[in-house]
């Protein structure tokens, strides 16, 4: 890894240390803040081992590194209560919620959706150089990959509301007595995914010259080679 993108690493995680650290004090609810965090922190500890093996480009760190950003308010004031409107009103004098009719506090909501849009990139990344993804593949695939994690993250969220209780399994679910919060989570970062993976393959399309023959190889059905046919015939 060349040393400039070693020192934008490095200067991505030192901005994410003082971040967390300063949401880490006196956070609304210390406990939903641990158990938001108990994803982040082994999250962190794979990206720090692998970053010699496996380097994402700058663009995939600083998506990873906005999210991160997204979620450590919403652990610091737990995701329901983040105050946005306030931070609004004092600048502009009016609310977003006032502004385009909203009930509840839709902070989660925009996690939800920029865990999407900000991290089908670096997916994106792993298809294509671990699995070597090529045309439609490589930007399904994200977007599969995408939304089933987010299906898993609803089921952890549910088993966790289980297992805590109303308390603070309520406040990590943060479902705010909306029965189809986790179907409308799960859409916005499918939504998500969906705009960067259109937005990822128009900007290829446009500086990639052979995009569209990429894109119609990756849909063909290809011939058994002749040495893999003659591997797998039976012997007399």
């Amino acid at each position: 890894m060349a040393w400039s993108h070693r020192r934008y690493l490095l200067l991505l995680g030192c901005l994410f240390g003082v971040i967390w650290i300063l949401l880490a004090i006196s956070p609304l609810y210390r406990e939903d803040w641990a158990l938001e965090n108990a994803l982040v922190v082994p999250f962190l500890a794979g990206l720090a081992l692998t970053h010699r093996r496996f380097p994402f480009s700058r663009t995939s760190y600083t998506l990873i590194f906005l999210f991160l950003c997204l979620h450590e308010i919403g652990a610091h004031y737990t995701y329901a209560k983040v105050p946005y409107d306030r931070w609004v009103e004092s600048l502009t004098g009016g609310t977003l919620n006032a502004m385009f009719g909203w009930r509840r506090n839709q902070f989660d909501r925009l996690v939800h959706f920029s865990y999407g849009f900000l991290l089908a990139y670096p997916i994106r990344e792993i298809f294509v150089r671990v699995a070597q993804a090529k045309g439609f593949w490589a930007y399904y695939l994200p977007l599969d990959l995408t939304m089933a994690c987010s299906m898993l993250f609803e089921l952890i969220e549910w088993g966790a509301a289980e297992v805590f209780g109303n308390g603070l399994g309520a406040a990590y679910l943060g479902a705010q007595g909306d029965p189809w919060d986790a179907h409308k989570d799960m859409g916005l970062a499918t939504l998500g995914a969906l705009l960067t993976m259109l937005l990822t393959a128009a900007l290829n399309m446009h500086f990639q010259r052979d995009f569209a023959q990429e894109w119609a190889d990756s849909l063909r059905v290809h011939p058994e080679r002749k040495s893999e046919r003659r591997k797998q015939k039976p012997k007399p």
